[in-house]
């Protein structure tokens, strides 16, 4: 019965934390954008002309 004394407070305050983490992210736009870095792992560069690549010479 003691050991809640310890952590109910824990719980709350790791709680608070994620939320204050999650809040910050929406602020911050880290979820504007969802289907721009899904589009960017499919992309493999072609389109850009031979000498811009890396590696040609």
């Amino acid at each position: 019965m003691n050991n809640l004394i310890f952590l109910i407070p824990i719980a709350l305050f790791l709680g608070g934390l994620g939320l204050a983490a999650f809040l910050w992210s929406m602020k911050s736009g880290q979820y504007e954008d969802l289907d721009g870095a899904a589009w960017r792992v499919l992309d493999d560069g072609d389109d850009k002309p031979e000498q811009d690549r890396p590696g040609t010479d």
